[in-house]
């Protein structure tokens, strides 16, 4: 997808209703994973995650991360970089911080687009608040040692094609999980991620994966 293109309708969709929850519905796994039994509201951490979009041979893409192998949680995931706000932070703040520390990200080129619609995360306790932003050029980057294994830079239209999308199932203390996901360039993206990337792409005129047949 065209980069001017793109920022031009993501200006447009940001500042209208979000489509939120139905979105992230779409790449949600089967079941949904909860709160565990008495986690109290006030232990919820907040975080925040850079999505960033950026022009590429004139095509638009976004900067993702596959998380360090050594980390404690979420290790070898692709996600956005990101991670916990501290004292006095906004989310907008916190989201180019971790970008710089993670990626190398000039932030002084970086324009915020706005904010998608957050999503809880119980595994790790946290709700994720993502930031949409964009800068006019290719950003020269580096992976941070020791968290990030590798940067991918991903094309928009990769993503919009029906064919990334796949599903797998798998069982974890002894429930059957579905989980849908991305699928390229070697890895794939799913939980969160894919949540946050589906309300992202529907902004784009994304439809979601095709309705199962009945069977």
């Amino acid at each position: 997808m065209n980069f001017g293109r793109t920022i031009e309708l993501l200006r447009t969709s940001l500042n209208a209703p979000l489509p939120g929850a139905a979105a992230h519905d779409m790449l949600a796994p089967r079941p949904r994973a909860e709160w565990p039994a008495g986690f109290r509201q006030q232990d919820l951490r907040h975080a925040a995650g850079l999505l960033l979009v950026f022009p590429k041979d004139g095509a638009a893409h976004i900067v993702l991360t596959e998380r360090a192998h050594s980390l404690e949680r979420h290790r070898g995931q692709v996600s956005m970089p990101g991670g916990a706000l501290e004292p006095g932070e906004s989310v907008e703040q916190a989201a180019l911080r971790e970008a710089h520390e993670e990626i190398g990200l000039d932030t002084t080129a970086v324009q915020a687009l706005g904010a998608l619609t957050p999503i809880d995360i119980p595994v790790s306790g946290f709700r994720l608040h993502p930031i949409v932003a964009a800068m006019d050029a290719t950003p020269s980057l580096q992976p941070a040692q020791g968290e990030v294994a590798r940067i991918l830079e991903t094309p928009v239209e990769a993503l919009l094609d029906p064919r990334t999308l796949g599903r797998r199932s798998v069982v974890r203390e002894g429930r059957a999980i579905e989980i849908p996901s991305f699928l390229g360039a070697g890895v794939e993206i799913w939980g969160a991620t894919a949540m946050v990337l589906a309300e992202f792409l529907v902004l784009l005129g994304w439809r979601g994966p095709k309705p199962e047949r009945a069977r």
